[in-house]
């Protein structure tokens, strides 16, 4: 019954994927496409980039998001309350004060490197903290990734780089993305990839320190291992496309609610299910006010503030595992 379901997400996915690559300000139909060079320019160039960069982003933050739970043993927390977000943007800022001309690449190493730093520097607090209550991870999360924001905003002001760091970070914006622009996303789709073969691993680190090492877990290569992952992630998609909040936040929850813990079995539904969220919230935004559009990350972060909500009022028993 669960592969009956995976098909039909993954037929779901196939058509939004077909909807995203014919929705826009020039109408894409098989004879244009045939018999118009432009027209075919617009897909290969930009609609079909733009709609494998939402699929590769929203199932590799999803999953990033998934990790980043079972590591910290919490439901209510995903690299965008974690400090880890924040620290790539810090990254990316200083990349832009002192090497302006730097490759995409640079800036995706420097990003991950802080990613790794910050989302570090998250758990070892956690290590210090007595009481880890359902709520106590996600505060010391955003209170970190306040301060780091504080520190970011303040070096971006200095600088006169304020609007720039908006408009690349915080657009969360795919109408950029072209081919060219877009292929260092791939490496996220490996690290996914990844994350689904070391899955199993994942799940005894999450179940804590004592009964991983037990088990006979390498802890610490798994720990480190989750959180290269996480940065890499975070890293690669702020720096390609910008923030995307929440997803790596109700998409693991709301898979769990329906599918249960088992993360071998999960992790691809968490796949489907985030790329084909980031889809519908590209396309609803490309629709709205056309021929302008609404950045994906607005509605995205407007769905996700309404299912946090639901989850912390409704749902505080799902926060521990």
């Amino acid at each position: 019954m669960k592969s009956t379901y995976l098909i039909i997400g993954i037929i779901i996915l196939i058509g939004l994927s077909l909807i995203s690559l014919l929705t826009g300000v020039t109408n894409i139909s098989f004879l244009t496409f045939m018999t118009d060079s432009d027209t075919r320019d617009i897909l290969f160039i930009s609609r079909l980039p733009r709609t494998m960069a939402l699929l590769l982003a929203g199932s590799a933050m999803s999953v990033a998001g998934l990790i980043m739970q079972l590591l910290t043993q919490n439901r209510f927390i995903e690299p965008s309350l974690a400090g880890t977000t924040q620290s790539a943007s810090l990254g990316l800022l200083l990349v832009m004060v002192f090497v302006p001309e730097a490759t995409i690449f640079f800036k995706m190493t420097i990003a991950s490197l802080f990613a790794l730093v910050g989302t570090a520097l998250f758990m070892l607090i956690l290590r210090k903290i007595v009481l880890k209550s359902a709520l106590i991870v996600p505060l010391v999360g955003i209170m970190l990734g306040s301060v780091i924001s504080a520190v970011t905003i303040f070096i971006a002001m200095y600088y006169g780089l304020l609007q720039s760091l908006w408009a690349w970070i915080y657009g969360g914006d795919f109408s950029g993305v072209l081919q060219g622009r877009y292929e260092l996303l791939w490496l996220v789709g490996f690290l996914t990839l990844f994350a689904c073969w070391v899955a199993d691993s994942f799940t005894v680190a999450g179940m804590g320190r004592e009964f991983a090492i037990n088990v006979g877990l390498n802890y610490r290569s798994v720990m480190l291992m989750g959180l290269t992952v996480i940065a890499l992630v975070t890293g690669i998609v702020i720096s390609v496309v910008g923030l995307l909040p929440f997803i790596g936040l109700i998409v693991p929850n709301l898979i769990s609610m329906i599918m249960g813990d088992n993360v071998r079995k999960t992790i691809p539904y968490v796949c489907i299910f985030g790329a084909g969220l980031v889809l519908v919230c590209d396309i609803i935004g490309r629709i709205v006010i056309a021929p302008f559009e609404i950045p994906a990350s607005t509605i995205l972060g407007g769905i996700g503030a309404i299912i946090f909500l639901y989850l912390l009022i409704k749902q505080a028993k799902y926060a521990k595992h």
